[in-house]
């Protein structure tokens, strides 16, 4: 290549360059001329089904947030130009959320699997009422997960989906559950505590955290812990004694009509037994168990639930359980002892010759 030549490649490069930086340079958009019409309190619009949105954004609305570096066109980047002629469309995420992203998002493809979830079908179905991100997480007071003001905190997520779940989010908001998540207790479970955070599925798809075969797995990943029960004065045996009930081996062995925790205490309501509300209170009892059990009276709230069989307190089913237990060590013992004279016999005639 002759030297012309390589001159002429060199120069046209840099104005290549030049062009495509300067372009940028032109197109980014300053915080102070998007707020000249969105800096106006009054700035809102009213939409086709008489809902009025907030179009007002001042300098500081990214102040506090995880968004606080960035400007208006790294969300809005549709919008080329001041006044934009057309409406900017839904900010897309996952154009700066994504693994291997050089923007600093967090380095996780955790998004994706809100594409699989109830709400990211119901989007792809068309469904305009269905959350995005920014329904969850906020539009330009995006916080961490962490931090006390953030909507998917542990104290506010709740609130967040009761937007659309309002009445599930009144019983909860009630339950022993929801109280004590409001109060701050990171030990109370709230909403992705159970149906999991971009992962949640209808709760008849066996994929589903409470999918009914899966929700005694979900219920003792708090209630099989006896350090964190001990906390509360709560007893953690009940996991295990379900477990080893003939309704805890039947959804083991997959029975999707067998009760489960949440048939007889509740999902979104659940409170103490000795709360009168309770679905475990004894007052309520066989109103419970006659969900599954028609004719169900006061005898089911007399005996004791969730019993320990191998524990005295457990009173005529221990004493029936341990006669089953030595019949059946005796009855062995009789049987191999049995096979044990028989094949003595039988050595015995062989050898004589019988």
């Amino acid at each position: 290549m002759s030297p012309a030549v390589r001159r002429t490649l060199v120069v046209a490069s840099l104005i290549f360059v030049a062009a495509i930086f300067g372009g940028r340079g032109e197109a980014k958009i300053s915080l102070e001329k998007c707020t000249i019409c969105h800096g106006k309190s009054e700035f809102r619009k009213v939409l086709v089904d008489g809902k009025v949105r907030n179009l007002y954004v001042t300098q500081t609305s990214l102040m506090g947030s995880v968004h606080e570096k960035k400007g208006c066109v790294d969300c809005h980047f549709d919008v080329m130009e001041i006044p934009h002629r057309q409406r900017p469309k839904k900010v897309t995420c996952t154009h700066c959320h994504y693994k291997g992203n050089p923007e600093g998002a967090p380095q996780s493809d955790v998004y994706l699997e809100y594409f699989k979830s109830i709400h990211g079908q119901k989007i792809a179905q068309g469904n305009d009422k269905a959350p995005l991100c920014q329904d969850c997480h906020g539009s330009h007071d995006i916080k961490h997960t962490k931090v006390p003001g953030s909507r998917v905190s542990k104290e506010h997520v709740a609130e967040t989906c009761g937007a659309c779940h309002m009445k599930i989010y009144a019983n909860f908001a009630s339950s022993i559950h929801g109280v004590k998540a409001a109060e701050g207790n990171r030990d109370a479970p709230s909403c992705p505590d159970c149906h999991g955070e971009h992962n949640i599925y209808q709760h008849l798809d066996p994929k589903s955290t409470v999918y009914a075969t899966h929700v005694p797995v979900q219920c003792s990943k708090c209630h099989a812990s006896v350090a964190l029960m001990s906390k509360y004065g709560i007893d953690a045996e009940p996991v295990e004694t379900y477990e080893e009930s003939f309704h805890g081996v039947a959804s083991k062995f997959g029975a999707k009509t067998v009760a489960n925790c949440a048939s007889c205490h509740g999902t979104h309501d659940i409170r103490p037994p000795e709360d009168p509300l309770s679905m475990v209170n004894p007052q309520n009892v066989p109103k419970t168990c006659g969900q599954c059990h028609p004719g169900a009276n006061a005898n089911f709230a007399a005996g004791k639930m969730h019993i320990d069989a191998s524990k005295r307190d457990a009173g005529i089913v221990y004493y029936v359980a341990a006669f089953f237990k030595y019949l059946t060590i005796m009855t062995m013992l009789a049987l191999i002892v049995h096979i044990f004279l028989d094949l003595y016999g039988r050595t015995r005639r062989f050898k004589e010759g019988k």
